[in-house]
């Protein structure tokens, strides 16, 4: 089949699928309502934004997107079991994942806490000797000394370690997002929109979300009473950080949520963030890229490889001195994470290019694999297959997995169908990315069912992705201010790709390799317009031998446009992605 530009494999190996027909009319439609440069009515088309939305798009309120929280079941039970808990100074525990999202979830409630002038104990358990989620020996010595304990983002599985809480004298409200079974745990609440008895609730908020949703409760409870509470708004800047370092898709309330933290967090008033974001050095503005690329790793590198509890204790503190320490510690260990992750991802690309990268589920495991990259390795296995992928790392005979899906294919409900059917010993998640243990000699019957079952969804039906374009764009065209309005459409990430522009037959000025695997390059369309490139990981295909050594040959380039922020300047750049020869 023809590609865009008539490429059908270009230097990455891919075909190039431009817009069609309907969404080229429906981008028509927009800029003669709107005056919408066509960049910018190119995106919102491909959003389904019509002419009459635009503007509420790309202004979007909280108000206006927020679910009642009311609507999820056992919300208003667990707002007023956490207010009843307050008011009679009853000690409250904290135990959340080791992940970002589960961080930031047990910081807003302590933050929260704290302005309400009460203090919660924080548990978070240790990946390697306690695993996911709540463990018996964890919930009944929690439940010694507090009498309410929060579960977040976990603890929809745990019918167990919630029953010896109970038994040792704590209620359990339970706040998660990941895929619930047939039964529910002996919570006093379980607060999930992901519970399999709930109909429209917003499966796709994170931990974080829910939480906020039931301190947005919380506030309605207080002001009924004619009592007031913290100012919620300032909360977001947590909430955004996990919407989007847990992939949550940026639609509907998240893509408002995500928007309003990101202004939050830009006027640097909580601690933590701020000593991450200076040890991350960053030099501009916050946004979606930013927490999923640079907050979002350090804070997680903690639970990786270090103190479980790290991340979520710099989240929560109210002392810059202290978070500092804490954010040196946890930029140190992402980088003996970054070190670890690309062992095992070279290992684990061997195993799995052995094994054949065509097939529905594209897997590894092996002795001594580090439990907290086997997720991020998962996640380059499915970049290189557009595959769903699991990665698993054995100790002795326990083997801990982890997966990450590709769209469409819902890996959490394939993986809880393992579970179920006793082929692992748990397992669970959501439907881009989910956990499992297993035996050795559990290995291969498992990862043969998954593929089975992931087949059946439609995975391993396609070859390498596709490269979608929005359009074709001229470096000329390519200004600042066109780059800010694109923002604005934004922001971009899991549920929302951020949008790529084609670049056709245009000359190479300049490119030169940059440390091991990037190209910087320069180009133009012949006349007065030049623009500048970078392509990160170039060398891992053909692209940066290729431009490099390009011989005067014309290119049609392939790439995202963004803002170089350098010396005081802003300049227009395209992140290159993909080329082919003219």
């Amino acid at each position: 089949m023809t590609g865009f530009l008539d490429v059908s494999q270009s230097l990455t190996g891919r075909r190039w699928v431009g817009p069609g027909i309907e969404h080229e009319r429906a981008t028509e439609a927009l800029m003669q309502a709107t005056d919408l440069p066509r960049a910018v009515a190119a995106v919102l088309a491909r959003r389904g934004v019509g002419a009459s939305q635009a503007e509420a798009f790309l202004a979007p309120r909280l108000r206006d997107t927020l679910p009642d929280p009311r609507g999820m079941k056992d919300m208003e039970r667990a707002a007023a079991r956490l207010l009843k808990a307050v008011d009679a100074s009853e000690h409250i525990a904290i135990f959340a994942d080791y992940d970002v999202d589960g961080g930031a979830s047990a910081a807003l409630l302590i933050d929260w806490l704290r302005q309400m002038g009460r203090q919660a104990t924080l548990y978070i358990p240790d990946r390697i000797d306690e695993g996911y989620g709540p463990n018996v020996p964890a919930m009944e010595a929690l439940a010694a000394d507090h009498t309410l304990i929060l579960a977040v983002d976990c603890g929809t599985l745990s019918h167990e370690p919630v029953a010896a809480a109970n038994a040792n004298g704590a209620e359990v409200v339970v706040i998660d997002h990941h895929l619930g079974g047939e039964t529910l745990p002996p919570a006093f609440a379980v607060v999930n929109p992901n519970r399999q008895d709930e109909a429209d609730a917003p499966g796709y908020l994170c931990a974080a979300g829910v939480v906020f949703l039931m301190l947005v409760e919380v506030g309605r409870q207080l002001r009924a009473a004619q009592r007031s509470g913290p100012d919620l708004m300032q909360m977001l800047d947590l909430v955004a950080l996990a919407t989007v370092a847990d992939v949550a898709p940026l639609i509907g309330a998240n893509r408002a949520l995500v928007l309003q933290g990101l202004k939050v967090m830009a006027a640097r008033r909580r601690p933590g963030l701020v000593a991450l974001a200076d040890v991350a050095r960053m030099n501009e503005a916050p946004r979606a890229y930013h927490l999923g690329f640079l907050l979002g790793p350090r804070v997680n590198a903690g639970g990786r490889i270090g103190k479980a509890d790290l991340g979520a204790r710099l989240l929560a503190t109210t002392d810059p001195a202290e978070a500092a320490a804490m954010a040196t510690r946890l930029d140190q260990l992402n980088t003996e994470r970054r070190e670890i992750e690309e062992q095992v991802r070279l290992a684990a690309l061997d195993q799995a290019e052995t094994r054949g990268l065509d097939a529905p589920l594209v897997w590894a495991a092996a002795d001594g694999w580090h439990p907290g990259v086997v997720g991020i390795v998962a996640a380059r296995l499915k970049e290189a297959s557009n595959r769903p992928a699991i990665v698993i790392g054995f100790d002795g005979d326990d083997g801990k997995g982890s997966g990450r899906s590709v769209s469409g294919v819902d890996l959490g409900a394939a993986i809880q169908k393992l579970a179920a059917e006793g082929l692992i010993e748990k397992g669970g998640g959501h439907r881009m990315a989910a956990g499992l243990s297993l035996t050795r000699t559990q290995l291969d019957p498992a990862m043969a069912r998954l593929s089975e079952l992931l087949a059946k969804q439609g995975a391993g039906a396609g070859g390498p992705g596709d490269l979608t374009l929005d359009g074709v764009l001229m470096p000329g065209a390519a200004t600042v201010d066109l780059i800010e309005q694109i923002e604005a459409a934004g922001p971009y990430g899991a549920g929302a790709p951020g949008p790529r522009f084609a670049f056709p037959d245009m000359q190479i000025h300049f490119a030169k390799r940059v440390g091991d695997r990037h190209l910087k390059v320069s180009f133009g369309d012949g006349l007065s317009a030049k623009l500048e490139a970078i392509a990160f990981g170039a060398y891992d295909s053909d692209l940066g031998p290729v431009l490099e050594g390009h011989k005067g040959a014309r290119f049609h380039l392939a790439g995202r446009l963004e803002i170089n922020h350098w010396n005081g300047r802003s300049i227009p750049q395209l992140r290159l992605e993909d080329a082919a020869p003219a």
